[in-house]
């Protein structure tokens, strides 16, 4: 595994995207660090509720901004209710857990939040419209989210003094955003598509808050823009493999030749039967031959995980999927070929 290089990420590991089944902070984390010895994460547990779910988890971490639930989901509000300190509270019963078991780890970390374009894309103003509606809105909360993420950056290396935090950011609405796909509250129209370069630069000040630490961005979503990702900073990019097509491969064999690292999402992320570990990256092993890139740098490329977040799993199958994904990642650095 390397983890000397400015900006790397630890190849040959296997990680997971966030969440996990269950409401026990604790026992999740122990899940997460113990299967995932080499690369663990920050899990989060939505199954508790609102403010432990994507949208509300990473509206808490905004700066001078506040959300509550609403019944068409969350939305802007003057100050912090019940529903945004119920969010602060299940963050740092998170942290506390990670803290126990990661006591005098030394290695990546990952935590992940919302991105600024799907964030924008669930949040609701006042009015009820997403916050996309409003470019004004949309620069706010792109700073606001930049200078909380920095908070809970700093929270995580002072917990965990050893880490080399890895930053990873949630975007599954990116592409709608980008393809003028995302509904108005009305439901009968959508809005406009967001110019790229703007997506792009939006992308590239939030990522930038991890100075050097690597940063991945994810998305179980089809038509990932990779391109756009590299150009924005991102170290890796996380995705659902099966979701794939040919039409992707020119941008993700000039990714991987550019340094990017994969995180090839290759098990569902609900209950399935698990095929033997090197089955479940044949794929990936076949997308190399198609590229025409060296086996060798397989290991070096590529990080294992689910293809999505494991909150709709059973706390067995969990258990099992990352297991797995550390058996898969094992199978691409000990047989190239």
């Amino acid at each position: 595994m390397t983890t000397d290089t400015t900006r790397a990420l630890p190849a040959g590991s296997a990680t997971g995207i966030g969440s996990m089944p269950g409401t026990d902070a604790r026992e999740a984390a122990k899940t997460v660090t113990g299967s995932l010895e080499a690369f663990p994460h920050l899990p989060e547990l939505p199954a508790r509720g609102p403010g432990a779910d994507m949208i509300g988890r990473t509206a808490g971490l905004l700066v001078e901004m506040y959300a509550r639930v609403e019944p068409s989901g969350w939305r802007f509000g003057d100050r912090p209710g019940r529903d945004t300190r119920r969010a602060w509270s299940w963050l740092r019963e998170d942290l506390d857990a990670l803290e126990e078991f990661t006591q005098g780890y030394e290695g990546p970390l990952k935590v992940q939040a919302v991105g600024p374009w799907t964030l924008a894309s669930a949040l609701e103003l006042r009015n009820g419209e997403a916050a996309l509606s409003d470019p004004g809105a949309c620069r706010d909360l792109a700073g606001s989210l930049a200078e909380g993420l920095t908070g809970h950056l700093e929270e995580v290396r002072r917990r965990v003094p050893g880490a080399e935090v890895v930053l990873q950011l949630d975007e599954p609405s990116l592409l709608a955003v980008l393809r003028g796909q995302v509904r108005t509250a009305s439901g009968y129209r959508t809005h406009r598509a967001v110019d790229r370069g703007v997506v792009e630069g939006t992308l590239r000040t939030v990522l930038s808050v991890a100075g050097q630490s690597p940063v991945v961005v994810h998305s179980c979503a089809p038509g990932v823009p990779f391109a756009l990702l590299r150009r924005a900073g991102a170290t890796g990019i996380s995705f659902d493999f099966s979701l794939l097509t040919e039409g992707d491969d020119e941008e993700i064999g000039e990714a991987v030749e550019g340094g990017t690292t994969l995180l090839a999402g290759v098990l569902p992320g609900t209950d399935a039967a698990l095929s033997d570990p090197a089955g479940s990256v044949m794929g990936v092993r076949t997308l190399w031959r198609r590229l025409g890139l060296s086996p060798g740098t397989l290991s070096e490329s590529v990080v294992i995980t689910p293809a999505c977040g494991l909150a709709g799993a059973s706390p067995a199958y969990a258990r099992a999927a990352l297991a797995h994904c550390v058996r898969a990642a094992r199978s691409l650095a000990d047989d190239p070929e």
